[in-house]
Formats: C-alpha cells, structure tokens, sequence
C-alpha cells in the first residue's frame, strides 16, 4: 500500500510534516511514519510556551512495539497541541495530516519553513528509501 503524502505540506527528512496556517506552523508526523509505527497508544506532548531549535525533539509517540522522538520542523515556540491525543493517540493512524496534528509552532523566522522538502521531494525522499508514495 501506498504512503500518503499532503501535497499542502512540507517535510522533514524525519518523516514529521508541517503546514502553515497565517504565521504559524501546524505540525505532525507522516503518513509514513504513522504506518511504521503501527498502532499508536501514547503520545507525549510538549508544553504550551516551550521554545525548541528546528531539528530538537519536542514530542514522543509510542506504540506497542517502539517509541520514536518528534523532531521540531523549524525553530520556535508551542502555541498549542492537540490535547485529543492525550486520550485518543490513534488518531494520528486514522488521520495524521488533520485531526492527528501535534502542536503549532510560533517560529522564530517564518522563512525556515521554505528549506522544507515540499512534497514532491519527500516522495523522492521515500522513493530512494524503497516506500512507493501517492501525492493527494
């Protein structure tokens, strides 16, 4: 089965994605990264006002089998996260693109956002590490 890619969002080479919203930052973690991880049963959120580097873990998602960091898409500041998570961590498997986004960022320089890859990248991205991908 083919990953999902949000053609309106940028990524990360960490499988995390992000999308702005005015001058803010939405992000989660891929299609891709959700699918790997298999059933998610607890995700860890940062705070509300913690600021965190582009690339610094800022959240963790966990699954039976695994837990993996959730790295930061650009510099900056929680604004807020999706407190549904705290009681339904599965959302993100149902819906990791819209209602299983993890927090919004208030970043330092809005421009970071551009050095993200855009979609078509990261499916060259997922292409190179052998994953077959659909933009839509």
């Amino acid at each position: 089965m083919a990953v999902r890619i949000d053609p309106t969002a940028r990524y990360l080479k960490t499988h995390e994605w992000a999308r702005r919203d005015g001058d803010e930052i939405v992000c989660g973690i891929s299609d891709h990264a959700q699918a790997a991880m298999n059933d998610l049963v607890y995700v860890e959120l940062p705070r509300v006002g913690a600021t965190y580097e582009a690339g610094q873990a800022f959240a963790v998602v966990e699954s039976v089998k695994a837990a993996s960091d959730v790295y930061m898409p650009v510099s900056g500041t929680i604004t807020a996260v999706n407190t549904l998570l705290e009681r339904a961590p599965d959302t993100i498997n149902r819906d990791p693109y819209q209602a299983g986004w993890i927090a919004r960022i208030k970043p330092n320089n809005l421009d970071d956002f551009e050095t993200l890859m855009d979609a078509e990248a990261y499916a060259q991205f997922l292409k190179e590490e052998g994953l077959d991908s659909e933009i839509h």
